[in-house]
């Protein structure tokens, strides 16, 4: 013993070499210790007792928190290291210091983003998620752990960089814009219910039709139709208007607003021979069975006044296919009874008389919406002619060959 405290005292490089070799070596296996003892029979003990799934879950931040251990054994045994400059301990316990600082705060990190991956399992997650907030944690922790770093590595008290934040807060709001200004559109699109996980949105402006998969503190990602993904900065959802479809899958119903374009010289009035034939539409035998007393009621008012015939009112192949098309969605088990039903006429045009359906499907899937949709314009385009009516169609060259004129031609030059 004698003889070996005799040569480190001769030779101060080779004692401080030893005492160097000893903290790293102490350093390594305690962080063998945690790690493959330690933590491992921590894992050992959670299986055993079937909870397999939290140990993994834990294993982010007890592999954080597992750094923290050799950190501090440097921290602390760097001061037994004979022969050390104090400028180079210093420097060392300062580092150690700082790296035990970043090692905390990403372990809380780490144990946040499990706390949302927990939550978000939850069934209100997705009207009241908090991953935005758990963002802004994040950036508050990782800015005092900026902080107290810097003031470690520089070996001052942390009030005196706190002193210096005044002169730089225009700065840091200028730089933290879009932070502050995503904060609080992300407030105010969770506390109204705005936005949920999963609702369709639709926001031409942006180039945004799809479902919303992901709200973060400062973007909102929708996946497009198309299957492509738009990345919505948050508070432009408070700043510009989009529209949520959440509402029509919760009711239960999707509308149909589409219009029949009648050529209206096909419009006149139906004969009484017509009149009886069209009583085969079982649809509309109970409408016309109703019309014909009203009109004879109104008729025969009309003849003991002495009034012309003209007067009389009679009933139109419009009026009558109107009805049929009111009776055909009632009894249409694709079309939701009870949501608005209308067949009404829009203001006439130069390509027709509009006759506009508005209704409800039963179902909001789209791919049955679109088959029901269909079905129904199918068959009304199909029996149309049986009223004795007609479609408008823009003439085409098939048309004019088919008459014998011809395409039309422009004028010649002069």
């Amino acid at each position: 013993m004698d003889a070996a405290i005799t040569y480190f005292d001769v030779h101060p490089l080779a004692a401080l070499a030893a005492g160097l070799a000893a903290l790293v070596a102490a350093a390594l296996l305690s962080q063998w210790i945690t790690n493959e003892v330690l933590l491992r029979a921590i894992r050992h003990g959670l299986s055993r007792m079937g909870l397999n799934q939290v140990s993994e879950s834990l294993r982010p931040v007890s592999v954080r928190l597992a750094r923290i251990v050799p950190a501090f054994i440097v921290y602390q045994g760097v001061q037994a290291v004979p022969h050390l400059p104090p400028a180079v301990m210093l420097v060392t316990r300062n580092v150690a210091a700082a790296f035990i600082i970043l090692t905390v705060v990403m372990a809380i990190a780490a144990a946040l983003t499990l706390v949302n991956t927990v939550y978000s399992r939850r069934p209100e997650a997705a009207s009241r998620p908090i991953k935005g907030y758990l963002q802004v944690v994040k950036i508050i922790l990782f800015v005092i752990a900026t902080i107290l770093i810097l003031a470690t590595l520089i070996d001052r008290s942390p009030l005196l960089l706190l002193s210096g934040m005044g002169a730089m807060a225009a700065i840091l709001m200028l730089v933290f814009k879009d932070t502050i200004l995503s904060l609080v559109a992300s407030v105010q699109l969770t506390s109204n219910d705005m936005l949920r996980v999963g609702d369709w949105i639709e926001m031409p402006e942006l180039n945004a039709d799809g479902d919303v998969i992901d709200i973060a503190l400062h973007t909102v990602k929708v996946q497009n139709w198309d299957k492509t993904i738009t990345t919505i900065p948050t508070w432009k959802l408070i700043n510009e208007s989009f529209k949520n479809w959440r509402g029509m899958e919760e009711s239960g119903g999707r509308r149909i607003m589409r219009a029949l374009l009648i050529d209206q010289t096909s419009v006149r009035f139906l004969e009484p021979e017509e009149r009886e034939r069209m009583r085969r539409f079982a649809l509309i035998d109970d409408y016309l069975e109703s019309k014909q007393d009203e009109l004879e009621a109104w008729n025969a008012r009309m003849v003991e006044a002495g009034r012309d015939s003209v007067n009389a009112r009679r009933v139109t192949n419009l009026g009558t296919f109107r009805a049929y098309v009111a009776s055909y969605l009632k009894a249409h088990s694709g079309i939701h009874q009870g949501m608005t039903q209308m067949v009404r006429q829009l203001d006439p045009t130069p390509q027709g008389l509009p006759l506009e359906i508005y209704c409800f499907t039963a179902t909001t899937s789209w791919v049955a919406y679109e088959g029901i949709q269909a079905d129904i314009f199918d068959h009304l385009i199909a029996i149309l002619p049986e009223f004795g009516l007609q479609l408008y169609q823009q003439p085409s060259g098939r048309d004019f060959v088919r008459l014998g004129a011809g395409p039309p031609r422009e004028p010649a030059a002069t």
